[in-house]
């Protein structure tokens, strides 16, 4: 299987690369507009600020192909968060593909921001977590987050709930990073990798 990393100022591209080989994938790492086209699946990775990510994108024309591609695709975190409409992340315009907004945690004098640590996920409605046990725990790093809407196909709760997982079409998005949430994370990586 052709497997294309999206290539962009993100800072998770070599663990999410690692958690592939550890699936039996030698992916690719691209921002050649043909070789994401002609993947059979595309990971769009992240870990950083919303507004240098999308310019980054737009300077090189990945903000239209990635929107337009149609084989399946995943979003990681900052990736999933793009995929968004809005970002308040320095008032930033995203790609559009779900709806969501993506907002900043508020304080609420309990909890640390951004979240980052173990959380359980819940609510799943997709085949991407397809024989994961009831509330599984997975890894999150953020200090923003989409909140629930029509596209979210798992949820998780930190200061309030809000959307782990979307889904629309041929994209797919998780807050969380699947490539170190262990054995979770891995089944999560494979159901995506078996989407037909």
């Amino acid at each position: 299987m052709n497997v294309a990393i999206v290539k962009y100022n993100a800072g998770n591209i070599l663990s999410v690369t690692y958690a592939l080989e550890r699936l039996g994938i030698c992916p690719v790492v691209t921002d050649n507009i043909e070789e994401l086209q002609k993947a059979d699946r595309v990971i769009f990775p992240g870990v950083g600020e919303a507004s240098t990510a999308m310019a980054y994108l737009k300077e090189r024309s990945l903000d239209t192909v990635i929107k337009n591609l149609e084989q399946p695709v995943l979003g990681i975190c900052l990736g999933m968060q793009l995929l968004c409409s809005y970002s308040e992340e320095n008032n930033t315009n995203c790609l559009s593909v779900f709806d969501e907004r993506v907002v900043s945690f508020l304080p609420n004098g309990a909890d640390k921001i951004p979240q980052v640590g173990w959380n359980t996920i819940s609510d799943y409605s997709s085949n991407l977590f397809k024989g994961l046990p009831i509330n599984a725990y997975c890894y999150f790093v953020h200090g923003y987050y989409a909140a629930l809407g029509p596209d979210t196909i798992a949820t998780t709760n930190y200061i309030l709930p809000y959307s782990a997982a979307l889904h629309k079409n041929n994209f797919y998005g998780v807050q969380f990073h699947p490539e170190k949430s262990a054995a979770v994370g891995e089944k999560i990586l494979q159901n995506f990798l078996d989407i037909i």
